[in-house]
């Protein structure tokens, strides 16, 4: 019988080292013992906030403990303003640039050798949403960025997707959606919290914003003037 995907790399994944994530606010914190303690978690706020850094750092974390098979990363196909047009290259060189941000993160906290090993090993996958959709997820951890411009109809087809040993993490902010002003999203999260469905949902407000001083007055000038 062949091995599963987790027992082929249990020992490469034993032999690296774990790490630990440092929250720098409470809504971090309550961020990441929401994805330890929840299949699936909403995450909502500003740029700025750590939300992409908590979520993809823990996702690694998790990958590292060997209890999980795979990594996969989307995010809604609707750009964030205007468009250079289509990337050249094959499935993962186009989605690189969309998912970079998490990608990043991932990078750093595994490190170059074991993020080049998991992403050769189709360990990492990054997919765009329409194949995610019509996908069954088992022992995987699932990354979903610019979760404010799905649709209603998005929402249900990927959450209603996750099988056994599995973690989906929803991340946006609500007030900058490029399609429909983030509104199927707080949907979903009134949804759940109407029919007393255990999602947790993480919402970050300025006063989270952890970047340079700069860029947190610009976010909070910009969030202020609602622009």
């Amino acid at each position: 019988m062949k091995r599963s995907t987790r027992q082929r790399n249990e020992k490469f994944i034993r032999e690296e080292k774990s790490f630990h994530i440092n929250p720098k606010t409470h809504n971090q914190q309550l961020l990441l013992e929401a994805i330890d303690e929840f299949p699936i978690t909403v995450t909502l706020g500003a740029a700025g906030v750590g939300k992409t850094f908590c979520a993809a750092s823990k996702v690694a974390q998790l990958y590292m403990t060997g209890k999980y098979d795979s990594i996969i990363l989307t995010r809604s196909n609707v750009p964030t303003g205007r468009s250079l047009g289509f990337f050249p290259g094959d499935i993962k060189e186009k989605l690189t640039p969309w998912l970079m941000p998490m990608i990043s993160v991932l990078e750093k906290q595994l490190g170059k050798t074991k993020y080049d090993y998991i992403l050769d090993k189709n360990i990492l996958q990054l997919q765009p949403l329409e194949t995610i959709r019509g996908r069954s997820f088992e022992n995987s951890l699932v990354l979903v960025d610019e979760c404010q411009n799905l649709t209603i109809e998005e929402l249900k087809a990927i959450t209603t997707r996750l099988g056994e040993n599995s973690k989906m993490i929803l991340m946006g902010d609500s007030s900058q959606s490029d399609i429909n002003s983030g509104k199927d999203i707080l949907r979903f999260v009134k949804l759940c919290l109407k029919h007393n469905i255990e999602i947790p949902i993480v919402e970050f407000t300025v006063d989270d914003i952890v970047r340079s001083d700069i860029v947190g007055q610009l976010v909070k000038a910009f969030i202020k003037e609602k622009l």
